[in-house]
């Protein structure tokens, strides 16, 4: 039986995820077999798993971290918003139904077995399984039926280590302040705390973290300085990836409002000469922009309109009437196109709305998600792409003769006559180094980054600064045995 150990955070957006992938490759690299776990996540930036399921992108990259395919049971219960009070619930990687937020809150302890049912088949395959918490147990608010904190730390009995983010200042505050609004068998979980985000002479903190340990009693690990190579990992909050890059070739990428699967801009942002931009509601569309990308969208028809309301499709037009080229990818993909039927009502009322027409394609929703790992080819070129496809509805038309890209001898997309509108389904194409390169340079761009590459020696050099600034050695003396009943 594994070891465990559950990193929590004093607050959200501390740096849990990239902890853990750290944590993993230096653990891995100890010779210990490492699996990642998070009872529940809540992104739409979903990752499709070798078992065909859904899980959070953020331990797909700690699973790569880890040395291993990620599958559903490193994140038995993921939640994705479609509305502001809405999200779809996935469980084990499958669509278990849509909840509002105050119905999820009365039935999340119902998902606590498949949450400890996955949990105990990681463990039985490797030394050390390293748990991620969400937001921070310090919402006492959300203790009650709590699965994804406190209230699975308890079930499985697992030490907790809490991190704190000293960037965003008052991190002493974080530290005892959490301990100070936890119930007392809550806070007697915390083996330990850590510092994240220290930018600077890491000794000025020195009195700080002293006052910290004599407060709350907890021994530290440490303090982690800033990380200045974490922007070539990718991104679980697209925010994350705002205006990256300084290259002259500019993409310009409307924040829609339910955007998702956006790790398509992840190796485009690390190309050096290229500069990412994500246009936030109410800014218009880059006049100088080479590349226009439409993302993935967790609610199409919403998102179309809330396009036009920014007045994004008259900044397009405007765009196609320069030269200037297109890409949608799934939901992207859809928009571009005439029409979008959705007869069963799945993304609102029934009905159908006109598209933004520079692709002579329709798309219809049906109710059966394709979920699947993907191989094509990018037919201009020959280059093999390895992505994943994640969606509802099906698009046809006659610029599907126009296909673009190669699946299982099908032809796979659509393309405007003159080809500088395109649209697919297929997520993941930029992570291919053949296909980025030809499609850069047909935007006048020579490309010579290896970024898959470039991921593994990020992760290194992660593992390298977390072994060099913390007490790792102490954090396995706390992990131990998980102490549980069988679900």
């Amino acid at each position: 039986m594994a070891r465990a150990i559950m990193i929590q955070g004093a607050g959200s957006n501390v740096g849990k995820s990239m902890f853990v992938a750290g944590l993993a490759r230096a653990l891995v690299r100890r010779g210990l077999s490492v699996r990642p776990f998070k009872p529940q996540n809540m992104s739409n930036n979903a990752a499709i798993t070798s078992d065909g399921g859904e899980i959070g992108r953020a331990q797909a990259l700690q699973a790569r971290a880890a040395g291993v395919e990620p599958h559903t049971d490193m994140n038995p219960v993921l939640l994705k918003p479609e509305t502001n009070t809405g999200a779809q619930v996935i469980v084990q990687g499958r669509r278990f139904g849509t909840q509002l937020a105050r119905d999820f809150g009365q039935k999340k302890p119902s998902l606590m077995p498949y949450v400890l049912e996955s949990f105990q088949r990681l463990c039985t395959q490797a030394d050390i399984v390293l748990i991620e918490g969400a937001g921070s147990p310090a919402e006492v608010n959300l203790r009650k039926g709590d699965i994804a904190n406190m209230g699975f730390a308890e079930a499985a009995d697992v030490p907790v280590v809490l991190l704190g983010d000293i960037d965003r200042g008052g991190v002493i505050a974080q530290i005892v302040g959490t301990q100070t609004v936890l119930d007392a068998p809550d806070a007697a979980r915390i083996c330990a705390f850590a510092i994240n985000k220290f930018r600077g002479d890491v000794s000025l903190f020195d009195d700080g973290l002293q006052f910290t340990v004599e407060r709350t009693g907890w021994p530290t690990l440490g303090v982690l300085p800033w990380f200045n190579e974490a922007w070539k990992l990718p991104a679980e909050d697209v925010m994350d990836i705002s205006s990256a890059g300084s290259g002259n070739l500019k993409i310009a990428v409307p924040h829609l409002s339910r955007i998702s699967n956006f790790d398509d801009l992840d190796p485009l942002s690390a190309e050096p000469g290229v500069s990412v931009q994500i246009v936030p509601p109410g800014h218009p569309l880059p006049a100088d922009a080479a590349l226009v990308l439409l993302p993935g969208s967790k609610s199409t028809i919403a998102d179309l309109e809330f396009f036009r309301a920014q007045g994004w499709d008259i900044d397009l037009q405007a765009h196609v009437r320069r030269g200037g080229h297109v890409l949608g990818i799934c939901g992207g993909y859809q928009m571009l196109g005439r029409e979008i039927h959705d007869p069963d009502g799945l993304e609102g009322p029934a009905g159908s709305v006109a598209g933004l027409g520079l692709l002579d394609v329709t798309t219809v929703m049906k109710p059966q998600k394709r979920l699947a790992l993907t191989q094509a080819t990018y037919l201009p070129s020959g280059d093999l792409v390895d992505g994943y496809e994640i969606h509802l509805g099906h698009t046809d038309g006659p610029d599907c003769q126009r296909a673009w890209l190669q699946v299982q001898d099908q032809p796979h997309g659509a393309a405007s006559a003159n080809g500088r509108v395109r649209g697919c389904y297929l997520h993941g194409l930029f992570s291919a180094d053949g296909f980025r390169r030809a499609f850069l340079a047909e935007l006048g761009l020579e490309s010579r980054l290896s970024y898959d590459a470039s991921v593994e020696d990020t992760l290194d050099a992660l593992a390298d600064h977390m072994e060099a600034h913390l007490d790792i050695d102490l954090l396995l003396s706390l992990a131990r045995e998980p102490r549980y009943s069988s679900p």
